[in-house]
């Protein structure tokens, strides 16, 4: 196993890591954005009402791309094991 496998590998990782990640947190971001936008021009300030609403939307995500997401990281540990015949020779 060289060193440029092992960040090939590690690369790859980090790149699957944002990609799901990133599904979740620009939702909430936009969201967040659109309460805070919506607290400022009404000058609300309860805690409460920029939790909630990301909240929902972050579940409701993982609710609708959360095959996606488990297929993805079965995808990735598919391959990494299948790799490892190779990493050894």
């Amino acid at each position: 196993m060289t060193p440029e496998s092992v960040i090939s590998i590690g690369q790859q990782a980090v790149y699957l890591v944002l990609q799901l990640i990133a599904i979740l947190l620009l939702p909430s971001l936009a969201v967040g954005l659109i309460v805070s936008v919506f607290q400022a021009a009404t000058q609300i300030n309860e805690q409460t009402l920029s939790f909630i609403p990301k909240l929902v939307v972050a579940f409701v995500v993982l609710l609708m791309a959360g095959p996606w997401i488990m297929g993805q990281l079965i995808g990735y540990t598919t391959r990494l094991y299948q790799g490892i015949p190779g990493m050894i020779g």
